[in-house]
């Protein structure tokens, strides 16, 4: 089973799983390495708080690891909601904790979370699109405080519909260079496998990008399922491995220190 880099627990504003499921789903499914990675997005306007506590963060993992020693390896990690405003302050907060490894991730476009119906109001999809890569392109190119950048194409999840509309193809102008700045500043790209729980038939982002990154020469490549329940840690990651290698990868990266490590798909 691969190593599962993107899950939530009770630390993060939209999970209420207790930290210890997680792990022992891990350890039941025959993982051999895992990294939690909950929410923190700062100066969002949100009805959920995805401020991470991390005094407590750090002190229950760290007690989690030794508990588990032997069984599992645990990494410590954390998934920052991208703003190009908070360089400043994602950067300090990056170095100022012992992470093993960092997603970056841009879940709020325009002070608005694609997950809410009124993201989209008053645009056609085409729009909504070319805005929601607009800006992840754009912060991209400002921040270097993350390792992996998470779900790319994580917008098409929410919105009835766009999964018939939406061609990565037709987003190439913002999507290629994303991809190409990743490769220049030596950061990862997500395969998070959690688009096929929302029954999009591919994970996020799709095919034709993961190809892309491949053929751009992009090596680097995490894998997370975005679980925030121990149902579906590790979800689909079978089929993930299987489409990864169709897309010619070998080897996916896990994190430890922030320093990657190849294995095996």
């Amino acid at each position: 089973m691969l190593c599962d880099f993107h899950f939530h627990t009770s630390f993060s504003g939209d999970s209420d799983t207790p930290p210890v499921w997680q792990i022992e789903q891990a350890v039941a499914l025959g993982m051999e390495r895992v990294c939690v990675t909950d929410h923190h997005d700062y100066d969002v306007n949100s009805d959920i708080d995805f401020n991470l506590d991390f005094p407590a963060y750090f002190q229950t993992m760290a007690e989690l690891r030794e508990r588990f020693r032997g069984q599992i390896r645990l990494e410590i990690g954390v998934e920052l909601g991208l703003q190009r405003h908070l360089a400043g302050y994602l950067e300090q907060l990056a170095q100022a904790y012992d992470f093993d490894f960092i997603i970056g991730s841009r879940h709020f476009i325009d002070g608005m979370d694609p997950y809410y119906p009124s993201f989209y109001e008053g645009r056609t999809l085409r729009e909504t699109l070319n805005r929601f890569f607009r800006v992840s392109l754009d912060t991209v190119r400002a921040l270097d405080c993350f390792d992996s950048y998470g779900h790319l194409d994580y917008v098409v999840r929410y919105c009835a519909g766009m999964e018939e509309e939406y061609r990565a193809s037709d987003y190439t102008e913002y999507i290629e260079p994303l991809l190409k700045t990743l490769i220049e500043k030596g950061k990862a790209l997500e395969c998070n496998s959690g688009g096929f729980r929302y029954s999009l038939g591919h994970p996020n982002p799709c095919e034709d990008i993961l190809r892309l990154y491949r053929r751009m020469g992009g090596e680097l490549l995490t894998v997370g399922s975005d679980a925030h329940s121990p149902e579906y840690l590790g979800c689909e990651f079978n089929r993930t491995a299987e489409l990864l290698k169709e897309c010619g990868f070998r080897y996916y990266t896990v994190y430890h220190r922030r320093k990657p490590e190849f294995l095996p798909l």
